[in-house]
């Protein structure tokens, strides 16, 4: 878990420091910084995508994941459920649309979610320590365009790592190479549809979309059984 405890440690130094920043940046310069985050989103969404569509052993596994994921998220209005807890705290500013982005960027990448795993099963840390710089830098970032409220996704991603942390133990090698590939395909969509609604090309309520990661994980219990 010290992997996991460096990282949440980093987002919440960048976030403080990023909110420090904010004050004495003029709207501008926000605008560009939301479209750096946008671009940045997008390009580690597409990467993550074109990484590991080649390793899929079941190439049509995503377009399922990303179908039954969505209408599930979509029924559930998962996006708006959130959007009126974050307004609670914040107003109507834009804190949500941070918030829905950090906890993406965070805790859908391929580093965040392979680097528990690789802590849990060989102890080894350095994919985690690799995730904590390039979260440092980005909460920075998020933070000076959007507020301090995104040091909330410190916690988030501690609860994410540590679930996955503690998931990897219990299950070990059930939680095998096949099954990440496919996690971070459909999660590639996710972070790049983030950004894609940041740059304004097209409104995607991506927090409707989490439940597709979901689906690979039931596909592999299912496989399991025969």
């Amino acid at each position: 878990m010290l992997g996991t405890i460096v990282n949440t440690g980093t987002i919440l130094v960048g976030s403080i420091a990023g909110s420090i920043i904010k004050k004495g940046i003029r709207d501008e310069y926000k605008d560009a910084l939301f479209n750096a985050m946008g671009l940045a989103a997008a390009g580690l969404g597409i990467n993550a995508v074109v990484q590991n569509m080649s390793k899929s052993s079941y190439p049509v596994l995503f377009i399922v994941a990303l179908a039954l994921g969505s209408l599930i998220g979509t029924v559930l209005n998962i996006d708006g459920r959130f959007q009126k807890l974050t307004e609670r705290f914040s107003g109507k500013g834009r804190l949500g649309e941070g918030l829905s982005t950090g906890i993406l960027l965070f805790c859908i990448g391929t580093l965040s979610i392979l680097g528990p795993i690789n802590s849990a099963l060989n102890g080894d840390n350095t994919y985690l320590y690799t995730n904590a710089t390039l979260d440092l830098v980005t909460s920075c970032v998020l933070a000076s365009a959007y507020g301090i409220g995104i040091a909330i996704c410190a916690g988030v991603l501690f609860l994410w790592q540590g679930s996955i942390y503690l998931l990897a133990c219990l299950l070990g090698d059930f939680m095998g190479a096949d099954m990440m590939t496919e996690i971070s395909i459909v999660g590639g969509f996710l972070i790049a549809s983030s950004g894609i609604s940041i740059l304004k090309i097209k409104e995607i309520k991506t927090l409707n979309m989490l439940p597709c990661l979901l689906v690979p994980v039931l596909f592999f219990i299912f496989k399991g059984f025969f």
